[in-house]
């Protein structure tokens, strides 16, 4: 029987599906109502507290008593017309009357200077401008003001209509409409990706597992995910801001990885059944080793998301604690929702096509011929990991590993050079789409309209207007300055000024000019520098600063899990040189789609002129810990033949034939999830979707099928080297590959053969060669096992199916003590032999520190119960939450004397 925590853990949810379902039924009920509020707190992203460009809002914010402002660009209408003017006061009076107006300001005010009327004037006569201020209002008051100022903006076109203005248009724009609906475009992008890629990636499982039931589980799996995802944001939005792209990615991460983990514990559970295992035994065979890779995986992915918390910018902050609750949570869902649906489903999951065939060849054979069907079908096993397609492949890349390793990695490296060209920008209306109502009003500002844009730089001072402005008159002739506007009096004590520069509002002229602002500031009072370049400069230098530890960070927690999973240093290394490589070439060829524009007409994609730093960041981190997810994938099968004592060379051509298929069907299925997400229409998220997607294409096929076969044949055994310390440290820990017993018949139906040739003296024969076995199914290559191990046997090697005999049998005869010649047995034609059931494995001892390993993180929720084999008091803690804290803080002082309890309970067994 399959032990371990987190075979128990699939096994309690095996037996306990209904708990489990209505525990995972609560949670996505708890998600969906969690949506609303989480999209409703989405925030653009400004930075932190620490950053010049945001002080200065937050100055401006309290030193004024006014909010945002909404524009309305009245198009189509003839402007000069009395009916036209009357309508619009008309409209101006019931706009200021509103809740939350503080001020409107239309072409036909009274007493508005002339150069002010123009600004408000379409230059074709045409249209007109309707500016509204609002007043300071929290975040729900400013959306119900918003909410009703566009509903009336909106109606005011029926009004026109009916003075005669039939072609009247009426557009509502300005910041915080902006705002509001990117905010609803993004939730609108992310639901019809999910809505799009859910059924063609259940179409796509249904051909890999050739079955509805099998396909449906990783999907239901994902959908919990996103589900629950919700309110993990809730619960991040309640101590630091995050932003659409923050929703976005968590979003496909959870459903990028649940429905990997599914495919993977559902597949290994289909190869469990084709040995011949019941359900039960089955699952609890597939979760200890698929289950076991899994969490590696998600550790893993969380590891590399861990680098985020180190930026002091909240959002990419939020963004890496929200990415790593989600990659522990799908792993959560994977181990125990997709353990209570494979209850509820049992053997209406059917095992792969080959083993199914085996089966019927083997029970379809004369008793005569089951010695024979036996050894052709493990013959056959045996040669299957040898000659398969990804096998072969490997056996292609083994015989020149080293010109494989250097073509791969040229081209790897040739894909990312247009990296060099790649150019950083904060905003970028190229990336806004012009469905968006107030994206079209921006554009009308610019092109119809006098009414200046928001200046390059933004100087924020405590002084008076008239100081100000005798200052800013020495950088009119600052080379790149094409204008300097007149000081304005912000609040008491507070004054702006703006300045324009040539070229890229967010270039390296606008750049230089920032930082020759902030080395001469305004006398007096404190100044700040602020603007669209100045919050771009500050984010990228708090970026450079804290990238080292990030990475630093990032590397550590990862190489230490992988040797925890391989007990070598050199393959994690080796894993994070390889994801290097292809991360370089996922952003040289995003560079080439979104700022060169190569292709992106036929993907109706949207060019820019730069890719936002959180961006990114954001495709870095997630596809950095994406590729390391099938990198744990291929090490964990690998691994598992080493254990068994093969080479490395026969190890990575098996470990391949049997993970390659799942690594590209997973690769496959992410794609596709990605690539649905490059339909929606915000350039963020098609700029994060394409990139992902980018990224597991070349991470599943070029760099896992070809490149890694080649770097481990190279290195040989050299791929498992670790310093002495290390290797004892890693024995020591326990963290090794889950060896599993093969099933023994207790009653094996034996055919007796006509002629029985003697045996020598104290011989006795093996158990397979003296009694062939009627349906026999193997499923995995046979590896002789030397007579002096255990009576077990690892789960790649040949299984076979327990068949009970109907009725009692003879005791076998002993063979002779000399050799004799053959002789006829002229006995009845069957002969049925009774072998003893095999006595149950003593378990490992457990460790202290491992007990400790599992405290530390998981304390809180009881998991070092499961680990110390107390399911109930374990169950207890998840429960309760480690009845409220306080089991979390004493149980670290009783695990010695718990691990002491559960190995004295243990060494009777063995």
């Amino acid at each position: 029987m399959a032990e371990g925590l987190i075979a128990r853990t699939g096994h309690w949810c095996f037996r306990h599906r209904w708990q489990v379902l209505l525990i995972w039924a609560a949670a996505v009920a708890l998600g969906v109502l969690s949506a609303g509020p989480v999209f409703g707190s989405l925030t653009s992203g400004s930075g932190t507290s620490s950053m010049e460009s945001v002080q200065a809002g937050a100055v401006l914010d309290k030193g004024s008593d006014q909010g945002g402002v909404v524009i309305s660009v009245i198009d189509g209408a003839d402007t000069a017309a009395p009916a036209v003017r009357k309508d619009v006061r008309s409209l101006a009076g019931t706009l200021q009357r509103m809740d939350g107006v503080a001020s409107v300001v239309t072409p036909y005010d009274a007493g508005l200077p002339a150069a002010e009327t123009a600004m408000l004037t379409a230059k074709d006569k045409r249209g007109l401008l309707v500016q509204i201020t609002l007043a300071r209002l929290d975040d729900d008051a400013e959306a119900t003001a918003i909410d009703t100022l566009t509903d009336t903006l909106h109606g005011f076109a029926a009004t026109l209509a009916d003075s005669g203005q039939t072609d009247a248009r009426v557009t509502v724009g300005g910041e915080p409409v902006m705002d509001k609906q990117l905010t609803e475009q993004a939730s609108e992008d992310l639901s019809g990706a999910e809505s799009l890629s859910l059924p063609i990636t259940l179409v796509v499982l249904v051909f890999i597992f050739g079955g509805v039931i099998a396909a449906g589980l990783p999907v239901l799996g994902a959908v919990v995910s996103i589900a629950s995802s919700m309110t993990i944001l809730l619960l991040i939005t309640r101590f630091t801001s995050i932003t659409s792209d923050a929703v976005t990615v968590v979003t496909l991460l959870g459903m990028g990885l649940s429905i990997d983990y599914g495919l993977l514990l559902v597949a290994r559970y289909r190869e469990e059944l084709g040995g011949g295992f019941a359900p039960e035994e089955a699952l609890r065979r597939a979760w200890a080793t698929s289950g076991r890779t899994i969490a590696f995986s998600a550790l893993t992915v969380a590891a590399a998301l861990s680098g985020l918390l180190m930026f002091d910018i909240p959002e990419l902050a939020a963004l890496g604690a929200a990415g790593v609750a989600i990659a522990l949570a799908s792993m959560l869902v994977a181990l125990t929702l997709t353990a209570a649906l494979v209850g509820f489903a049992r053997h209406r999951i059917k095992p792969p096509r080959a083993a199914r065939a085996a089966s019927a060849a083997s029970t379809s054979a004369p008793a005569s011929a089951s010695t024979s069907v036996s050894a052709s079908a493990s013959s056959a096993s045996s040669s299957a990991a040898e000659t398969g397609v990804f096998a072969g492949l490997a056996r292609r890349v083994q015989r020149r590993p080293l010109t494989t390793m250097l073509v791969t990695a040229v081209a790897l490296v040739a894909a990312s050079l247009p990296v060099l060209s790649m150019s950083m920008h904060l905003s970028d209306s190229g990336a806004l789409p012009r469905t968006v109502e107030s994206v079209r009003v921006t554009d009308q500002l610019a092109d119809r309209f006098d009414l200046p844009t928001v200046p390059t730089v933004t100087v924020v001072a405590r002084t008076d207007a008239a100081a100000l402005d005798d200052w800013a008159r020495r950088w009119t002739d600052t080379p790149g300055v094409t204008r300097v506007h007149p000081a304005q009096q912000a609040g008491p004590g507070l004054a702006t000024v703006g300045i324009d520069t040539t070229g890229d509002p967010e270039g390296a002229t606008a750049r230089d000019l920032v930082h020759a602002l902030r080395a001469d500031r305004p006398e007096g009072g404190r100044s700040w520098v602020t603007g669209g370049a100045a919050a771009l400069d500050d984010i990228l230098q708090q970026i450079v600063d804290r990238l080292p530890s990030a990475i630093a960070v990032t590397l550590f927690a990862m190489i230490v899990l992988l040797f925890a999973m391989t007990g070598s240093v050199v393959v994690p290394l080796t894993a994070v040189a390889m994801n290097t490589l292809s991360l370089g070439a996922t952003f040289g060829l995003m560079n080439l789609v979104f700022q060169h524009g190569f292709l992106a007409g036929p993907l109706q994609l949207l060019t820019v002129d730069g890719f936002s730093p959180f961006t990114v960041v954001c495709v870095f981190a997630f596809a950095f810990g994406l590729s390391m997810d099938y990198e744990v994938f291929l090490l964990g099968r690998i691994k598992e033949y080493v254990a068994e004592g093969l080479e490395t060379d026969v190890a990575v051509r098996r470990g391949l034939q049997h993970s390659g298929r799942i690594i590209t069907s997973a690769g496959l299925l992410m794609v596709i999830v990605f690539a649905c997400f490059v339909t929606g229409r915000m350039g963020s998220i098609q700029q994060l979707g394409l990139g992902l997607a980018t990224a597991v294409a070349i991470d599943a096929t070029v760099v896992r099928c070809v490149l890694v076969p080649a770097v481990m044949t190279l290195l040989g055994r050299a791929n498992w080297w670790a310093p002495a310390p290390l290797k004892r440290l890693h024995r020591y820990i326990g963290l090794n590959e889950t060896v599993l017993p093969a099933a023994v018949p207790a009653v094996v139906p034996v055919t007796a053969p006509a002629t029985v040739p003697a045996m020598p003296s104290r011989e006795r024969v093996p158990a397979r060669e003296a009694m062939p076995v009627r349906d026999a199914v193997p499923v995995r290559d046979a590896v002789p096992v030397p007579a002096a191990e255990p009576p077990h046997r690892a789960a790649t090697q040949l299984l076979t199916k327990p068949q009970v005999a109907p009725q009692a049998t003879k005791p076998e005869t002993e063979p002779q003590p000399q050799p004799q010649p053959e002789t006829t047995v002229p006995t009845e034609p069957e002969v049925r032999t009774e072998v003893p059931a095999r006595e149950r494995l003593p378990r490992k001892r457990a460790s202290v520190a491992v007990a400790y390993l599992w405290w530390f993180p998981l304390g809180l929720f009881g998991a070092h119960y499961f680990y110390l084999g107390q399911t109930r008091r374990g169950v207890l803690h998840l429960c309760t939450v480690g009845l409220l804290g306080i089991g979390w803080l004493i149980d670290p002082f009783l695990l010695p004397g718990q691990v002491r309890r559960a190995n004295a309970d243990r060494r009777p067994q063995g």
